[in-house]
């Protein structure tokens, strides 16, 4: 995923995992000093499922495709994006070429693309992004449906701050922290106001393991493992195999037996004679 600056404002920006910040100020990913354009004016939060903008407090004013934003919104690839006086095109690179819906980027702005690209310069740093292990799946409300990659110590909550950014009332601004580990995450509570649950049971810290609700307050999220359960599916898949030749073998032996006592008592009857 990438914004796109068709008039020249920045230099076409790669959107990693998490929250992107785009303002004036300094720690964004996207810097732009300009009037109009306020210091943190709108974030843009990607998980491995997509992307959503998000208005922190204190931001401006954005519109997409000419509509202002009033709530957090997905985006879709090809929206076009107005703050202030700039304007930037959020794309999404799907099989090796980018996605612009019906409307085409200029000329001018894909030979830029394509000249920056030849001289291994895109305008920004490419991060190598590792797959998560963990994945928590949400099952409720406004997060229903979304994924979140967890492959580090990430904070949960309702602040624009967090790792994992919820914007639901109901929970704490840093409500609670995921940790992966051998077995699935580890589970810490933030001092949260409504409590963090693990499977309905309250924990200060716990243990999460593939198939566990995590809930936070009325907010529930289920622990996907993607590798974990391929193994298991994998193992199941052999199972079957091994146990044939065991099956197999009592078989032989089931008949061998069979025969011995067969043969006893032929002899008996031969004897008895």
């Amino acid at each position: 995923m990438k914004l796109v600056f068709p008039n020249g404002e920045h230099a076409t920006v790669l959107l990693g995992v998490g929250v992107n910040r785009i303002g004036r100020e300094a720690e964004g990913v996207v810097v732009i000093e300009a009037d109009g354009v306020e210091a943190r004016h709108f974030e843009i939060h990607v998980t491995h499922s997509g992307a959503n903008l998000q208005l922190p407090e204190g931001g401006g004013a954005v519109t997409v495709n000419g509509k202002p934003v009033r709530e957090l919104m997905a985006l879709r690839s090809g929206d076009l994006l107005g703050f202030g006086p700039v304007t930037a095109r959020f794309l999404v690179a799907e099989g090796g070429r980018t996605v612009a819906g019906s409307s085409p980027l200029p000329p001018q702005v894909v030979a830029a693309a394509q000249a920056m690209a030849a001289e291994g310069d895109i305008g920004a740093t490419r991060v190598r992004v590792a797959p998560p292990k963990f994945v928590l799946r949400g099952v409720s409300g406004t997060i229903f449906g979304k994924l979140y990659g967890v492959t580090a110590a990430m904070s949960i909550g309702r602040s624009v701050d967090c790792d994992i950014a919820i914007p639901v009332e109901e929970i704490s601004r840093r409500h609670a922290m995921v940790k992966p580990n051998a077995q699935g995450l580890q589970v810490e509570d933030l001092g949260s106001a409504n409590g963090t649950y693990i499977n309905n049971k309250r924990v200060q810290v716990g243990q999460l393991l593939p198939g566990d609700e995590l809930r936070l307050d009325q907010v529930r999220l289920i622990l996907v493992a993607p590798g974990l359960e391929i193994q298991q599916v994998q193992a199941k898949a052999a199972a079957p195999a091994e146990t044939a030749p065991q099956g197999g073998a009592a078989l032989k032996l089931l008949a061998l037996a069979v025969i011995v006592a067969s043969a006893a008592f032929i002899g008996w009857l031969l004897l008895g004679r």
